[in-house]
């Protein structure tokens, strides 16, 4: 079981920076890929970014590809997301997850059991 619980969303203004932290319960944290997922008001869940077991492979959204950078750190089990740069359509609700193995798929929802609540982002123009 891995539990989840992201924070460091608020409200900024477009140009501005956000971290988000994900701190994880567990003692295999570091078997985990992580992932960040967003959702907008009335639209789908969104990938955002992940990052492998160590750290040494990305996927990055092509929409936020050069402003967002995911990280994450073993000894604390805790993930990051680095926001610069952000634009107003970056609003929404961010959510970290968990999932059991790396490879492409871990760009789509399918591959993670465990999610975390959330946190709001809200950029202003």
């Amino acid at each position: 079981q891995v539990q989840l619980v992201e924070s460091g969303g608020g409200l900024v203004q477009a140009g501005g920076s956000l971290r988000l932290s994900c701190a994880a319960s567990g003692r295999t944290f570091n078997t985990y890929t992580l992932g960040w997922f967003r959702q907008a008001p009335g639209k789908e869940r969104q990938f955002v970014a992940a990052i492998s077991f160590s750290g040494g492979g990305t996927y990055y959204a092509d929409s936020v590809k050069g402003r967002f950078t995911i990280s994450r750190d073993n000894a604390k089990n805790t993930l990051y997301l680095q926001m610069n740069s952000l634009k107003p359509e970056d609003t929404a609700v961010y959510s970290c997850a968990a999932a059991p193995f790396w490879n492409s798929r871990v760009v789509t929802t399918d591959p993670y059991d465990y999610w975390g609540q959330g946190t709001q982002v809200t950029v202003s123009s």
